[in-house]
């Protein structure tokens, strides 16, 4: 085991030095195009066209959408394939079957092999890690894959599948410096998933992004359900313990264990591509369908959306970071605070925030809370924004800085230390900020 475990950690060393990963270290991981994706997927086998799959794009919720899916799916009794991005803890999250990781075992060989390999195709990490996935996915003869888009659509490496469905579930302004600047530019980029006869279910669009979606659909042949539109969650109520009770026609009432207001919309959206699978031969039932749902956490493994890690003093953490995700996280916040301050007037918010240093922060940070208790910190990662500077940006924004901090974990020993027992302590602005703290 001792090996095995050095082998692993010597093919990881090899994928993130030798192939920077664009989480880590921005643009200059960024590869753009197919060209090296089909290249690599010839090199081992084409494993893509061995699977069906399912194809979820869009700026915010694919992950929860993907997730959700792919464990309503493993419900019904299919042998279920999973690849997300980025990971929070361990990099083999991003590659599942029936909610288990690729064993360390698959990874080394698969690095063995393309060590072996005589070519000069001279890969992305995205795209070599992609093709890993296929490649398990394919010799594990799984019935479905969830396939999650990495960065935009159209010339993401994900986008050689010919899926049975696929889904965008929103449109906002992130990685603008490769999308496109405005939501119309972004759209045209996400609807690049589209393929002839296939139906794109869209989660939530504006005027402006409906047109792009609409004018794409006719002129590659898709099909669009509009989720927006066909709204199939009926009711979506707090729990009084976690999460929201729910009903659909599909499932009857359920629980949502993820507790982010933004799930609304991403249950919609999920309801409204389970609602096409008879379409293209998976037949589902509201039970194994409710229980999907209901167990997707424990199914799947997902983390750091709105997560509970504490409830006294109740500390959440969650990946948004875009204006879009935080302006719903932020609204949550709001509101716990308020019935907070209505039975213990002093409850304090306290803010354990971070951001990557091509973030525009300075469109962000007005968004925040100016009574909360800041300590600001960065994630230990090469494209983490420097504490010095986000108190800078803080300070020239109104936001009043308790206290700042180098690692993650000395922020959150800190923000516990201090909080009562009814205070609430948040963890997030960067997704790497929540991967520290997890770990």
């Amino acid at each position: 085991m001792e090996n095995i475990d050095k082998q692993y950690e010597e093919s990881l060393e090899f994928l993130y030095s030798q192939l920077p990963m664009f989480s880590r270290v921005g643009a200059a991981a960024y590869k753009p195009g197919l060209d090296r994706t089909i290249a690599l997927d010839n090199l081992f086998g084409n494993p893509h066209r061995k699977f069906r799959s399912i194809h979820i794009a869009g700026t915010n919720g694919k992950g929860s959408t993907s997730h959700m899916l792919a464990s309503v799916l493993q419900s019904h009794g299919h042998k279920t394939a999973l690849y997300t991005s980025p990971h929070l803890v361990d990099f083999r999250e991003r590659i599942r079957i029936n909610g288990e990781m690729i064993p360390k075992e698959k990874v080394i060989d698969f690095t063995r092999r393309w060590h072996e390999s005589d070519n000069d195709i001279n890969p992305s990490f995205f795209e070599l890690t992609m093709t890993m996935a296929f490649d398990w996915f394919a010799s594990e003869n799984v019935d479905i894959a969830v396939i999650e888009v990495g960065m935009g659509g159209r010339l993401d490496s994900t986008n050689i599948i010919t899926p049975i469905a696929s889904a965008i579930t929103n449109i906002s302004f992130d990685h603008t410096q490769f999308l496109g600047d405005t939501l119309a530019k972004i759209a045209g980029e996400k609807a690049g998933i589209m393929k002839p006869g296939v139906t794109t279910v869209i989660g939530e669009a504006t005027e402006e992004t409906e047109t792009v979606f609409r004018n794409h659909a006719v002129a590659t042949g898709a099909t669009l359900k509009e989720a927006y539109n066909t709204p199939l969650l009926t009711s979506f109520t707090p729990d009084d313990e976690w999460g929201w009770q729910c009903s659909s026609p599909l499932t009857g009432d359920f629980h949502l264990p993820l507790a982010g207001e933004y799930q609304k919309k991403n249950i919609n959206t999920l309801l409204n591509i389970l609602n096409i699978l008879p379409d293209v031969g998976i037949e589902l039932n509201k039970e194994k369908t409710r229980e999907g749902i209901e167990k997707v956490v424990e199914n799947t493994g997902l983390m750091g959306r709105w997560m509970r890690m504490s409830s006294s003093p109740l500390t959440i953490c969650d990946t948004g970071h875009n204006e879009a995700g935080l302006r719903y996280n932020l609204h949550q916040l709001n509101e716990i605070m308020q019935k907070r301050h209505k039975t213990t007037p002093d409850a304090k918010l306290f803010m354990i925030i971070g951001f990557v240093s091509d973030k525009d922060v300075d469109h962000i940070l007005p968004l925040f809370p100016k009574d909360a208790v800041y300590y600001i910190t960065q994630a230990a990662i090469p494209r983490a924004m420097p504490v010095d500077i986000l108190a800078d940006k803080c300070e020239a924004n109104g936001i009043t800085i308790a206290d700042k901090f180098d690692s993650v974990k000395e922020a959150a020993a800190a923000a516990t230390n201090c909080a009562a027992p009814s205070d609430v302590i948040y963890i997030g602005g960067s997704t790497f900020v929540v991967a520290d703290y997890l770990k």
